[in-house]
């Protein structure tokens, strides 16, 4: 991919999580972070609701077979690592449940949330 080409794929992903936050603002969620990023992986949204502390991954694809399909099991091990270290770096929210979901996004169509769509535990 050219220079131009990752540019362009970078802006459509950030505007994609600030759809997706938007999203999740209105279902009742508190964004806590966008675009977490320490070595181990990147996390695209830090959200809570409540008790639950969502960790949601966010994919723009022109199906939404092929967004769910983009997150593999790489990059959930990747999202995980990065929620430890979040969680690390903010001890007070370690008593929350944690929760791994998705947002898949796709042209002319509502946003599909995925709660829970893996676990930690599985890595």
């Amino acid at each position: 991919m050219t220079r131009a080409g990752r540019r362009l794929a970078y802006a459509r992903g950030r505007r994609a999580e600030l759809i997706a936050a938007w999203w999740l603002r209105l279902q009742g969620y508190r964004i806590l972070e966008r675009g977490f990023r320490v070595p181990v992986g990147e996390i695209d949204l830090i959200a809570r609701r409540g008790r639950t502390l969502a960790i949601v991954e966010v994919k723009r694809r022109a199906k939404l077979v092929e967004a769910g399909e983009a997150i593999r099991r790489r990059q959930q091990r990747r999202v995980v690592h990065a929620a430890q270290a979040y969680l690390q770096r903010r001890p007070e929210l370690a008593r929350l449940e944690l929760r791994f979901d998705a947002l898949l996004l796709v042209p002319r169509r509502l946003p599909h949330h995925i709660k829970d769509a893996w676990k930690a535990d599985t890595f």
